[in-house]
Parts: structure tokens; C-alpha cells; sequence
């Protein structure tokens, strides 16, 4: 078989007809230069928005499995109508849904993982008709009930599909020109990164750079797939992710501030072996994510628990929480959402200690009470009060990127 390339278009990329055609003849001239190519599509614009809506207006708290029922059919509607525009322009193509893929998942709903990809008819079908036009962010699990992947499934559908094919490359199409040393929405002085290694893209991806999902990276890295990260609405090169031995080292890559964030605390919880075990084997039974974490010691033998989940996970935390906190005593469980995470990242900074001491500062600088820290190898992230935080990515990205 030709090469195969897979591209992947975000939701503002086929937001309407017009660039639903712009994307086919994109698609169009990566066939004519020689490539079968398989292109995954998320739902136009904020279709899935207005699907979640229209659900809470029948449901306030419908069940996941229906959820997905309803949410797979933004996907949809996109790949027909790509198809549809390509076939207008006089090429062959096929739309098919994850599972028709073969794209296989596990069972949890609005979150699901894939497990495998049973690609022989993905593969026919490219053989077929040298365009094969592909439903993100929905799988089927073993009931073979239709799945969806969570925030950011399209981005991990087209990295998943490209490994599964064992093709060239796998380019993510957006509507900024690549990645950013941060938010140029929110800081027009953010500069275009030509090269970053997949280590700082996944720090990056999960602190909040919107532009690709961490899971998507995870598996990119694995399979030493390469990514490339262009703009649909122009011809720039964009981003490329690489392994970190082909680039030059850098400092500081990339400054962010994560608002889709919750800062939940557990009060005066006993003090006594397996508290923390109890609380966070209960979360991740229940698919809940829960990153930085501070446990404070009082004099009374009993301790305060501090987390932060997604926004997304709010309720399903809180409802964990509070269940294995009145098991174990605590006296009370609650939440912060006025709160938003800054971090820096970049090539060995956490050993830098003028790096994290001007980190610190900067913040000082402004009056930013600091509420929690976290450090690894190539980041440094801070919570701190939501009012306060476009004024901290810009003087960060002032001080580290500019």
C-alpha cells in the first residue's frame, strides 16, 4: 500500500460547509501527492455543546450510556458531510463511525480507553477508495455499545488509528497555527514553537495548552509516532513533536494556566496509616482523575487532605469524597473552583534553581498567594486564585519566553 498519513480536524475546522470543502481539498491534495490517507473529524463547531444542553433539558442527570448514544452522533454528522464534499470535488471517499473502525474500548462512558483497533476494514476500505473519512472520539466496548473517549478523543482517535497503520505521520489540524509558548489569545506575545520534544508537549498538553490532548502524546511518544501540529485555514509548516535528542536544549518551552480545574479538601481527617490509600484508590475506581495533592499534619492528630480534578469531574469527585470521608471521620469536605493552575515547562528546569527562584518571585511580584506547589523534572505549576490568573501567565511568559 501507498503511504498512509492520518489528519486530524478539530471541531472549529469543519464548523460549517465552507470549511468542510476547504477541508476536503486539503485531504484532496494529500491523496494526489501520492498518500492513501485517513481523516478523523471531531463534530462541527459547538455542536457537541448544543447536544449536552439539549440533553439537560430532557435529563438534568442523564446516564453516561445515552450520553455517549446522543454525543457519538456529532461525529457523525461531520464524516458524512466531508465525505459528501469530497465526492462533490470528484474523488472517492467512505465515512465510517469508531466502531465500524474496529476501534475497540473499555466500558466507562464519557471516558473510555481504547484497547485495540482491529484495522482490516479501515485498511480494505483505504485500498478501496484511497480516502477513508473517520469518526473520532467514539469507540464500542465489549457489550459493543457505542463508547466516547472524554475531552480531547478526536486528538487520541488519529494518533491511535495512525499507529494501528503504521503510518508516515500524523498531522493535527486546528485553527492556530501550531503550538505556542502559551495562549496567544490571552498573550499576543506568545511565539510559535517550530520543534518540542513530546516529554514538554505532554507536560504542556496536560497543564492546559489546549492544543493537543496528553493522551494523544502518551501514545504518539510509545509508538515514536510523528506528530505535527498546522493550522487548516493556511498553509504554515507548524509544530513538530520529536524526540527529545533532536532538539537543542532549551529552558523554559512553554508557560500555561489550566481553568479547567477544582480544588477539593478533606478536614481533619485521622491521622493514621492507609487514610491516603483509602481516599485515592476510591477516586481512580471511579475514573476520576485527581492530580497535585498536600496532606497538612495539625497538632490534634488529625490531618487536612488537599486535591485538585478536572471541572469536568467535580460531581463524581465530590460524591467519592464525601462517601470515604464519612467512613473515615473527617469532619468535612469541600471545594474551591475560584482557583486556576500556572506552570512553566521546559528541558531540566526543576533542577534549575534560578529558574524556580525567579518562578517564585515573579508571582511575589504581583501579591499572589501561592496555595499549592508542584515540581517535576521539566515543570513547575502553582494553584492560586482564578482573578489572578491572566495576570500571572503574562508576567511568566514575560519573564521566561519573551
Amino acid at each position: 500500500m501507498d503511504n498512509i498519513v492520518v489528519q486530524k480536524y478539530g471541531g472549529t475546522s469543519v464548523g460549517t460547509p465552507e470549511r468542510i470543502k476547504n477541508v476536503a481539498r486539503r485531504v484532496i491534495a494529500t491523496k494526489e501527492a501520492g498518500n492513501k490517507v485517513v481523516v478523523v473529524v471531531s463534530a462541527m463547531g459547538k455542536s457537541t455543546d448544543h447536544l449536552v444542553d439539549l440533553a439537560r433539558e430532557v435529563n438534568i442527570n442523564p446516564s453516561s450510556r445515552e450520553m455517549d448514544m446522543l454525543l457519538s452522533s456529532g461525529e457523525q454528522v461531520s464524516i458524512a458531510m466531508l465525505a459528501m464534499a469530497i465526492g462533490g470535488l470528484g474523488h472517492d471517499a467512505i465515512s465510517l463511525t469508531g466502531p465500524q473502525c474496529g476501534v475497540k474500548t473499555t466500558s466507562y462512558h464519557r471516558n473510555a480507553r481504547i484497547t485495540e483497533i482491529q484495522n482490516e476494514r479501515l485498511l480494505s476500505e483505504l485500498e478501496a477508495h484511497g480516502i477513508v473519512v473517520v469518526a473520532g472520539f467514539q469507540g464500542m466496548n465489549e457489550e459493543c455499545d457505542i463508547t466516547t473517549l472524554g475531552r480531547g478523543g478526536s486528538d487520541t482517535s488519529a494518533v491511535a488509528l495512525a499507529c494501528a497503520l503504521g503510518a508516515d505521520k500524523c498531522e493535527i489540524y486546528t485553527d492556530v497555527d501550531g503550538v505556542y509558548t502559551t495562549d496567544p489569545r490571552k498573550v499576543p506575545e506568545a511565539k510559535k514553537i517550530d520543534r518540542i520534544s513530546y516529554d514538554e508537549m505532554l507536560e504542556l498538553a496536560s497543564l492546559g495548552a489546549g492544543v493537543l490532548h496528553p493522551r494523544s502524546v502518551e501514545l504518539a511518544r510509545k509508538n515514536n509516532m510523528k506528530l505535527i501540529v498546522r493550522s487548516s485555514l493556511n498553509e504554515n509548516p507548524g509544530t513538530e513533536v520529536v524526540e527529545v535528542s533532536a532538539l537543542e536544549k532549551a529552558i523554559v518551552s512553554g508557560v500555561t494556566m489550566d481553568e479547567n480545574i477544582v480544588k477539593i479538601s478533606v478536614l481533619e481527617v485521622p491521622d493514621r496509616p492507609g487514610i491516603a490509600f483509602k481516599l485515592f484508590s476510591a477516586l481512580a475506581a471511579n475514573n476520576v482523575f485527581f492530580d497535585m495533592i498536600i496532606q497538612n499534619v495539625t497538632q490534634k492528630n488529625v490531618n487536612d487532605i488537599t486535591f485538585t480534578v478536572k471541572s469536568d469531574d467535580l460531581q463524581d469527585a465530590l460524591a467519592v469524597t464525601s462517601k470515604v470521608s464519612e467512613e473515615l471521620g473527617a469532619t468535612k469536605v469541600v471545594y474551591d473552583e475560584d482557583v486556576v493552575k500556572v506552570s512553566i515547562v521546559g528541558t531540566g528546569i526543576a533542577g534549575s534553581a534560578d529558574i524556580a527562584s525567579a518562578f517564585f518571585q515573579t508571582l511575589s511580584d504581583l501579591g499572589i498567594n501561592i496555595q499549592m506547589i508542584s515540581t517535576a523534572e521539566i515543570k513547575i505549576s502553582c494553584i492560586i486564585e482564578k482573578e489572578k490568573g491572566e495576570e500571572a501567565l503574562k508576567a511568566l511568559h514575560h519573564k521566561f519566553c519573551e
